[in-house]
């Protein structure tokens, strides 16, 4: 799963910078208005990227990862009754 999530993300962040080069490259020298507004869409399209690649699915146990901190992790294993080993 987060090989796809991975995936779609390089295919978003290509198409953006494809769309600033194409439109600076090739569009202005037709139109500017249009290169403008391709620049706009590709503007928009890095925080849905974003969004994409850090959703977590259903099988992603994030919340079981520990943080580093022994105390803390002790205590949340003691609220959900889990027990660590020494």
């Amino acid at each position: 799963m987060y090989a796809r999530r991975r995936h779609i993300y390089f295919a978003m962040m290509g198409t953006c910078i494809g769309l600033f080069v194409l439109a600076w490259s090739v569009v202005r020298l037709w139109s500017v208005p249009v290169a403008v507004g391709m620049c706009v869409v590709a503007m928009v399209i890095p925080p849905f990227a974003a969004v994409i690649a850090n959703r977590r699915g259903p099988d992603d146990r994030w919340w079981d990862d520990p943080s580093g901190d022994p105390k803390s992790d002790d205590w949340w294993d003691e609220l959900d009754g889990k027990r660590r080993r020494p």
